[in-house]
């Protein structure tokens, strides 16, 4: 049985959560302030992504106008395996693998070469989501992007 990961919000992610809920309508239950590539991640409520986003974007480039920062959305999965696919849309992962015990668990990913550099994002950003998403909600320390080798 996994442990539940408590996620500690400080103030400014309440406010910010608030406020994000206040403009898209959808609720989100975790927020991380990415300073280093000035951006808000905000987990959103599973069913709530098109809230979210709103009709051709409108909701989330609203609330990035208010808010000031790039909004990036991950909807919640309390499946591992889903909520780390979840991390790394819009790459398609064709595999992920948890390896080890609970308390050091690593999360093997695989997607499609295409997606690769996707998968990684610009100076590693899109990594960098995946990990500290996946730490905070599912207690994974850590997410590899593996190769897959051909046949």
């Amino acid at each position: 049985m996994r442990t539940m990961v408590e996620v500690l919000l400080n103030e400014d992610c309440m406010r910010l959560m608030s406020q994000f809920e206040k403009l898209t309508g959808a609720g989100s239950r975790d927020c991380v302030i990415d300073d280093r590539n000035n951006r808000i991640i905000f987990v959103i409520n599973p069913g709530e992504m098109g809230l979210a986003i709103g009709k051709s974007g409108a909701s989330i480039k609203k609330a990035m106008e208010v808010m000031g920062k790039k909004i990036e959305v991950v909807e919640y999965a309390q499946n591992p395996e889903q909520f780390i696919r979840n991390c790394f849309l819009p790459a398609k992962v064709t595999s992920v693998v948890l390896e080890g015990d609970e308390d050091s668990l690593v999360a093997q990913v695989e997607v499609r070469d295409e997606d690769r550099g996707l998968a990684i994002g610009k100076e590693g950003k899109n990594i960098f989501k995946a990990k500290k998403l996946a730490q905070r909600q599912h207690n994974i320390s850590d997410v590899l992007l593996v190769t897959n080798e051909p046949e």
